[in-house]
């Protein structure tokens, strides 16, 4: 254990606690709703660091703490983390993005040990497909496709899944190249820089191509992402 960090003697009455990483108040809320003891403030291009983990981690009083770091980019500081927590039982599930940190917690049974959740939600996030909807900074190249600055971009979980110059085509058609024939569920969470209005008309949109998927429209308000959504 390393110096510096005085961890507070854990109730053995608490079995379970959950670290996620998040940004947005309205995802930060979400992951609250769904039993998350603590949220790191933290995503893409503000990564928490080692200790970041490691004091999120000191305030959660319980034996068994899940991490959901919710991007590939914080994996390594939460299994740092792991490696440096000797007093409690770290568990970090490899959640890469929001949605897969969402389905991880709707998938934790209370009754079920650390080792059997640890695999339900392992297993769970597999089922998730995230697509990210976001604008180029610079001009760049993406799976041989030309991208100029400011262009609007669908990125999904293995490259680009569409791009152009409006918001809600460019969501409607990310969302499209997520959806196949087993698809039940798709989730969108719009960010600070998209209006109520517009991702209610998105979801609208969405239900009408889609009729046989229950469609959620929930308010993330995370930054740099116009709409996170997920299919499942």
């Amino acid at each position: 254990m390393t110096a510096g960090f005085q961890y507070a003697p854990v109730d053995p009455s608490n079995a379970y606690g959950f670290v996620a990483v998040c940004a947005g108040d309205g995802v930060e809320q979400l992951f609250k709703d769904l039993g998350v003891t603590n949220v790191v403030k933290g995503g893409q291009t503000m990564n928490p660091s080692t200790e970041d983990m490691l004091t999120a981690i000191e305030k959660v009083n319980a034996k068994n703490i899940f991490i959901l770091p919710n991007n590939k980019n914080i994996i390594l500081a939460a299994n740092q983390a792991k490696a440096m927590t000797e007093d409690k039982n770290i568990i970090v599930v490899p959640t890469k993005t929001v949605p897969q940190g969402i389905t991880a917690m709707i998938s934790y049974v209370p009754e079920k040990s650390a080792e059997e959740n640890e695999e339900a939600m392992t297993e769970g996030i597999q089922m998730v497909k995230t697509g990210q909807v976001t604008y180029a900074v610079r001009d760049t190249h993406i799976d041989e496709k030309e991208i100029h600055q400011g262009d609007i971009m669908g990125l999904g979980d293995h490259g680009l899944l569409a791009v152009g110059q409006d918001i809600l085509t460019v969501a409607e058609e990310t969302i499209r190249a997520m959806v196949d024939e087993d698809s039940e569920l798709i989730s969108i969470y719009y960010g600070e820089d998209m209006s109520e209005e517009d991702a209610e008309s998105l979801g609208e949109k969405i239900e009408q191509a889609y009729p046989d998927c229950d469609v959620e429209v929930n308010y993330g308000g995370q930054p740099i992402y116009y709409c996170v959504v997920s299919v499942e």
